[in-house]
């Protein structure tokens, strides 16, 4: 995977300075660092653009509940966090287009929210198609009618007769396929997309200004993730130079990630369903770009790594890797059990209703509090509307659902059935692009 060539530092000077940034004036200074290239005033109007559906005018709000911060993180079109990301690349993707002259083809896939946010940021773009797949029948209602809703002729929702790994899988297949890849300009629209990485770096820096008085706070994020995009856009921001203590790891009962922070063992299992289903993930794909950091570079190193996972389905790390993996990181796991409790709990503690991701972030917080120095933020990733039968399940009330997905109910599904196979997938693309 792609990694910056460096990494920019910003120092206490600035860090003072950007304190009294609006959202989006702090996401065109944060990503310009990336892209020193454009001039600030088209990046600022792309930002603009991205950010102009969000039903929030804060972008991202802050609730206190006492024992810990609450940062909603789903105030854009489709409730998902997915969103802060996935409309600035589709505002980005339009730039680029118009300036080279080109067509391109998105394809991506999903556990549940980011394909409804990929659909939502390029449809009825000119210029552009998007394919994405999901696992059929292993995503939320919800999620798959907000992503088969759409009856643009750039959109196309696949469903795969398999789970999210295997969808992945196929993807990064077809990314392979160089000739296939060049010849039809396939664009990665996952968080194997760099730009996607990016734009998640600026709401760790917004949500620490304002939680905090002066640079020599450290804070905790506490984060529910799957496929290690979000917690390690948290990683980069520490990185450069942002005052956090520990990144917590949520998972679920799809554990992977939380194995190897506590032991070292990164090792593949068969994914299971869960009430949290855009974390059923075994296969994290941003974890490559964490081990090129935490071998400092070392491509060999890296490389050797991600073959013994391929050949034998896990990778160990040394005692002394281990101990630098703990510096920055702690995790804990969640069951379906553990989740319903958790929301039970929220809502009976401070009368609110959080989905099943935050939860585990939430129950992660229970769990590993007494190690956690200094204030700490739950990143709420999705609207709990998104996942009603789970909240009817934990606290038996029918949630109300926000008119912009209860108008999807009634419109036309566009979706199409296939194979888990490169190939099924491959042939459909070719099709659909020849038309």
């Amino acid at each position: 995977l792609l990694v910056p060539e460096g990494i920019p530092f910003i120092d206490d000077n600035a860090l003072k300075v950007l304190r009294d940034y609006k959202y989006v004036d702090l996401a065109v200074y944060i990503i310009n660092k990336f892209w020193p290239e454009v001039e600030t005033s088209v990046l600022a109007k792309i930002i603009e653009n991205s950010y102009r559906n969000f039903y929030n005018d804060r972008i991202v709000t802050i609730k206190d509940l006492r024992e810990f911060l609450l940062a909603e993180l789903y105030h854009g079109p489709t409730f998902a966090f997915k969103d802060l990301a996935m409309q600035f690349l589709g505002n980005l993707f339009e730039y680029l287009n118009k300036k080279r002259n080109i067509n391109i083809n998105i394809i991506g896939a999903t556990s549940g929210d980011t394909g409804s946010s990929a659909i939502y940021s390029v449809k009825g773009k000119a210029n552009i198609s998007i394919f994405i797949l999901y696992p059929y029948e292993k995503i939320s209602n919800i999620q798959e009618l907000q992503m088969t809703r759409h009856l643009e002729d750039n959109i196309h929702p696949i469903a795969i007769k398999g789970n999210f790994d295997d969808c992945q899988k196929i993807i990064k297949s077809l990314f392979m396929e160089k000739a296939f890849k060049e010849n039809y300009n396939l664009v990665a629209v996952n968080s194997i997309n760099w730009a996607r990485i990016v734009a998640q770096i600026v709401y760790y820096f917004y949500i620490y200004f304002q939680l905090t008085e002066n640079n020599d706070e450290r804070v905790n994020f506490i984060v529910p993730t799957g496929n290690f995009g979000n917690v390690f856009a948290g990683f980069m921001a520490k990185k450069m130079g942002l005052p956090i203590d520990k990144l917590v790891i949520a998972t679920n009962e799809n554990d992977i990630l939380n194995g190897f922070v506590n032991n070292g063992h990164y090792s593949v299992k068969k994914a299971k369903k869960t009430y949290s289903p855009s974390m059923d993930i075994t296969v994290a794909s941003n974890f490559e770009r964490y081990l090129y950091y935490l071998y400092e570079g070392d491509v060999s190193l890296v490389n050797s790594q991600m073959e013994n996972l391929k050949n034998s389905g896990s990778i160990i790390v040394s005692h002394e890797m281990l101990r630098k993996v703990k510096e920055d990181f702690l995790s804990a796991s969640t069951t379906n059990s553990e989740i319903l409790n958790t929301i039970k709990k929220v809502h009976k503690e401070y009368r609110e209703i959080v989905d099943p991701h935050t939860s585990c972030a939430i129950n992660a917080y229970y769990k590993l509090n007494d190690k956690l120095k200094g204030k700490t933020i739950c990143l709420a990733t999705a609207h709990p509307a998104k996942f009603p039968e789970v909240v009817k399940k934990a606290l038996d009330i029918d949630i109300d659902l926000p008119r912009e997905i209860t108008i999807l109910y009634k419109k036309k599904k566009k979706s199409i059935l296939l194979e888990n196979s490169v190939k099924s997938v491959k042939d459909y693309i070719f099709n659909q692009i020849r038309k």
